[in-house]
């Protein structure tokens, strides 16, 4: 992983977390409605996963964010 994918990975990752939290969300209730494993929220939530943008757009809508805001909460500064 470059980088800057590293950078921005940990950034989403920070974002699902806190937005998770801060909507009372378990890791698995936010992995059934995005339609993931647990694992796989787990993975993403630790900036180990590289979620693809169907999974991102899942997330985002479980999250209740739309997609340029989960992403643009996480771009590189």
């Amino acid at each position: 992983m470059s980088n800057t994918q590293s950078v921005v990975a940990e950034k989403i990752a920070l974002v699902v977390k806190a937005r998770r939290k801060s909507l009372g969300l378990s890791q698995e209730e936010l992995a059934h409605g995005a339609n993931i494993d647990r694992t796989y929220a787990s993975q993403i939530e630790r900036a180990i996963a590289n979620p693809s943008l169907g999974v991102l757009c899942s997330l985002a809508d479980v999250l209740q964010l739309t997609l340029s805001q989960l992403i643009g909460e996480a771009a590189v500064e």
